[in-house]
């Protein structure tokens, strides 16, 4: 209850702020363009999912890290949708993968260098394989036989 009152609190002075800098009539044009920009990202979702999802097969993300970075991106959305500046600024901070990768491992970040490696180390070690496969061991037997 009191981070919502805190949350209240904050959203009031930053609005009137920025209301007043910037004009009634420009604060109703982001209060719709941010609606739109919400519905945008919850009609196209499955861009995302599907991105995590190739993240997962490659083990570049792990199945906790997979549910945390979608339910930021739908709540973004949400937040975008919900008229206010402060939950204007905090969804479009969750549409980015790097702050919600951020806020879903404190310590620990997976770089896109390991998971490029790990890729490519998958490659060749395919690659390798299929090699191997086209090669057909024979055996020389000689006829040569002693008389």
């Amino acid at each position: 209850m009191v981070y919502f009152i805190v949350y209240l609190f904050l959203e009031v002075l930053l609005s009137v702020n920025i209301s007043s800098y910037i004009g009634g009539l420009w604060t109703f044009f982001e209060i719709l363009i941010t609606a739109f920009m919400g519905i945008y990202i919850l009609v196209n979702f499955k861009e995302s999912l599907r991105e995590n999802l190739t993240a997962v097969s490659y083990n570049c993300i792990d199945l906790q890290e997979f549910q945390n970075l979608n339910l930021f991106t739908l709540i973004g959305a949400i937040f975008l949708i919900i008229p206010g500046f402060l939950t204007d600024i905090v969804g479009i901070l969750m549409q980015f993968s790097v702050f919600t990768t951020i806020l879903v491992n404190r310590y620990q970040m997976y770089s896109s260098n390991s998971c490029k490696r790990e890729n490519q180390e998958f490659n060749s070690y395919n690659s390798h394989i299929t090699k191997e496969a086209d090669v057909i061991d024979v055996e020389i037997i000689s006829d040569n036989s002693t008389r």
